[in-house]
């Protein structure tokens, strides 16, 4: 029997920041190029907005599409050492810092040269990005581990995250594209340096289950493991839930709140509660182990976010407080399914060869979920009659039920199914 979860060793501080600190520079990678990439092109070089949307759907569907085999990659580098993988993480991030740096300098003689550089380097960025970062999470993936050890490698690289994001919204207003280039850089730099010196830790071992890393588990698809399928399900239905709030969010500060002004100080409070909240679900972990500490989660968000939809215009002080409470509750959704995934690929017999082949996976539904969050909640609220910008009273209503009720139904509804599962997966309460 595994021992209970608050025995595990501690992460101590040096090896947390030495390995989740490259993170950190990776968000700068991730909220650029979705928040601020389009209005550059659209606003600032001049692009058509029909071929921008164009070439941007069709590389984030390549993008996302190859993080399976990107996956498979990483295994084979994890495979040889930490040597060959560490200097391929150098490589790829020294193409993601190029790539990242191109994008803000297309040429401007026509709209075809643009769109092209526009094609070439967001591939190159976004593609190297993926590799970085899945071979980054596989890497604190391989160490396995005891729940709280597991929840504590993960808060430290969401943490870092975190960190990121909130530098990432300052710095392209404050210093400009071509300073938050150099700054991504100098990150990616010292992200390489700490996990060039980090040893691997010693953890607790796992549970012992009868299926052990033998040949036919090495080359085994991580969707013949019935607990991945169910926890991916989970997983993306949970993560519609966030992003579709995400993906609405200037809409209903804008129109429903008539309060514009103040969405990155409301930003700055939901993601700062959240870098406050990773220690409070790590502490969670060890009490009622990481499936009821997600679940808890789940429903505090529902309980903080359920008030949106009766919000109105001057209602921006009502609606700050419940940033700060789905902030906190967004901890959950950051440090818990990480390291139960984690514990799904050990107890498979996939822990120190097969990580990268689930995280490719795992990756690939990340990026489906924004992009399913804007395919289901847009066109909703264009049936409904909502227009950007538009007062009609119907439509803002439609707006203020899209942004707030349909996340707390799903959410609701991935609760019930993380439930179900922990009923067909005693484990998912201890691993």
């Amino acid at each position: 029997m595994a021992s209970h979860p608050a025995t595990a060793p501690m992460l101590s501080w040096r090896t947390g920041l030495a390995y989740g600190g490259l993170a950190a520079p990776l968000a700068f990678v991730s909220l650029p190029l979705y928040v601020n990439l389009p209005y550059h092109y659209a606003s600032v070089a001049g692009a058509p907005l029909a071929g921008l949307g164009a070439v941007l759907l069709a590389t984030r569907a390549f993008d996302a599409l190859v993080d399976p085999a990107i996956g498979r990659q990483a295994d084979r580098l994890l495979r040889q050492g930490t040597r060959p993988a560490w200097c391929a993480a150098a490589l790829g991030s020294l193409l993601m810092a190029l790539g990242f740096w191109a994008l803000w300098h297309p040429p401007r003689e026509t709209q075809a040269a643009m769109l092209a550089w526009l094609a070439c380097s967001l591939l190159v960025c976004t593609l190297a990005y993926s590799f970085v970062t899945i071979l980054h999470q596989a890497w604190g993936t391989r160490w396995g581990g005891q729940p709280a050890w597991r929840a504590r490698v993960t808060a430290w690289r969401e943490g870092a995250t975190l960190a990121g994001v909130l530098l990432a919204s300052a710095l392209p207003a404050w210093m400009g594209f071509d300073a938050t280039s150099g700054v991504l850089a100098l990150g990616l730099v010292l992200g390489l340096t700490g996990l060039y010196r980090l040893k691997a830790p010693v953890a607790l071992p796992e549970q012992a289950t009868a299926a052990s890393a033998t040949a036919v588990a090495h080359q085994a698809s991580p969707w013949a493991d019935a607990g991945f399928r169910r926890l991916l399900a989970i997983f993306m239905l949970n993560g519609v839930a966030a992003a579709i709030p995400a993906t609405l969010l200037p809409f209903f500060v804008a129109d429903r709140l008539q309060a514009p002004a103040l969405q990155p100080l409301l930003l700055l409070c939901f993601f700062g509660a959240a870098a406050l909240g990773l220690p409070l679900w790590v502490k969670a972990v060890s009490r009622w182990g990481l499936a009821p500490s997600w679940r808890a989660g789940m429903l505090a968000s529902v309980l903080a976010f359920g008030f949106t939809p009766w919000l109105g215009a001057g209602d921006s002080l009502a609606f700050a407080m419940i940033c700060l409470a789905s902030g906190l509750a967004l901890g959950a959704d950051l440090a818990l399914p990480g390291a139960l995934l984690t514990g799904v690929i050990h107890e498979s017999g996939q822990g120190g060869q097969g990580e990268g082949r689930y995280l490719g996976w795992w990756t690939c539904a990340t990026k489906l979920n924004l992009a399913l969050a804007a395919g289901l909640a847009l066109p909703l609220l264009s049936a409904a009659g909502y227009r950007s910008g538009g007062t009609d009273p119907a439509g803002l209503q439609a707006l203020a039920w899209a942004y707030g009720g349909l996340p707390c139904l799903l959410k609701l509804a991935a609760a019930l199914l993380l439930w179900r599962a922990e009923r067909l997966h005693s484990s998912w309460r201890h691993i």
